[in-house]
């Protein structure tokens, strides 16, 4: 899991980074809200894990300013700070859970593996149906957590298609990235994406007559 850490106490932020590294996870540690928020901004992550109080913006402000972006990451907070206000206000953003301080590292441990065992796709994974899912970082598509092996033109078709959900993706852009450029006609095309849909477990891949094909955002 590729995490965000935003904690001012240098000691602390080390000892979490340290902690979730041996633990497997990919930390990336920040002691301002402004750096965060800029990472946050370039860069996919799967979990924030928020100090309320730091320099610059600080972790609730940064909530909500990249929930304006429509940045959809799980966040833990973690804070001191006890005031019920504060706490409300961060569940009200959509925040997945609080971790009073001081806490022992083993339980913030026990509450990202709840979130690892709930329904959750990771933000480097683009979800294309209920079952479907596509990581974007390595082409790999998931069916129900299981890897479904794909050809390279497939899987460059998968991401393609996945990259523009809610778009109709035209033959043009199949040739351009699918086939590299390449000089192929339009059959050609459709025939490959027809294999490539009686591969698939769930019929994902909509045919737009005359135009090309799209996947549709599921409303999940």
């Amino acid at each position: 899991m590729k995490i965000l850490l935003l904690e001012d106490d240098q000691l602390l932020n080390n000892a979490i980074h340290k902690f979730l590294t041996l633990k497997g996870h990919k930390v990336h540690g920040f002691r301002d809200g402004e750096s965060a928020k800029k990472s946050i901004e370039e860069n996919p992550y799967d979990l924030l894990i928020l100090d309320i109080n730091v320099p610059h913006i600080n972790g609730l402000t940064l909530c909500e300013e990249i929930q304006k972006k429509k940045i959809q990451i799980h966040t833990i907070f973690i804070s001191a700070i006890i005031d019920i206000e504060d706490i409300s206000r961060a569940f009200d953003m959509g925040c997945h859970d609080y971790l009073k301080k001081p806490f022992h590292l083993k339980e913030l441990e026990l509450r990202i593996d709840r979130l690892l065992q709930s329904n959750y796709v990771p933000q480097t994974h683009l979800r294309l149906s209920p079952n479907y899912s596509l990581d974007l970082e390595n082409g790999i598509l998931s069916f129900q957590g299981e890897t479904q092996i794909l050809s390279e033109r497939h899987q460059k078709i998968m991401m393609l298609l996945a990259k523009n959900r809610n778009r109709v993706v035209d033959y043009y852009l199949f040739q351009e990235y699918a086939w590299d450029g390449m000089e192929v006609e339009t059959p050609t095309i459709r025939a490959e994406i027809n294999r490539l849909k009686k591969l698939l477990k769930e019929d994902i891949i909509v045919n737009i007559r005359n135009i090309g094909y799209m996947i549709k955002k599921p409303n999940i």
